[in-house]
């Protein structure tokens, strides 16, 4: 099994953080795989800090655990809402094109479609599925 971690993390305007990576279209939650000796929790304050110079004001609290059939038969996504603040801006480089804070009902174009329905469930419009 393979287990990753995506970050919805929102600062005190009420805004989520959204990253566009260089090596796959469209905009997303900040997030990566957990290596080996690695806990979830760690994982997901790397990964913030790593792609948005993020850094938890609130305790992250996992909202729910996704099947991702898209990677492998294997895969699975733990969804963690947090508060954020940023520490520094994050300019653009080899793994990130492009990251801010966005409105949740003024999305940036190219935001995914999971990326979108993971919004939708968070803001309580739709219920969580069990698939990514």
């Amino acid at each position: 099994m393979t287990l990753g971690v995506r970050a919805a993390c929102f600062d005190d305007a009420g805004r989520i953080f959204l990253v566009r990576h260089t090596y796959v279209p469209g905009w997303h939650m900040p997030g990566g795989g957990v290596e080996r000796g690695e806990t979830a929790l760690e994982a997901l304050l790397k990964e913030m800090r790593e792609e948005g110079n993020l850094e938890a004001v609130s305790a992250p609290e996992l909202f729910h655990v996704y099947f991702n059939a898209r990677v492998s038969g294997r895969d699975h996504v733990l969804l963690y809402r947090v508060d954020v603040r940023q520490t520094a801006d994050r300019p653009g480089d080899r793994e990130i094109a492009e990251c801010g804070f966005f409105q949740t009902d003024a999305l940036p174009d190219g935001t995914t479609e999971a990326t979108r329905r993971r919004i939708a469930e968070l803001r309580g419009e739709i219920s969580p599925t069990h698939h990514w």
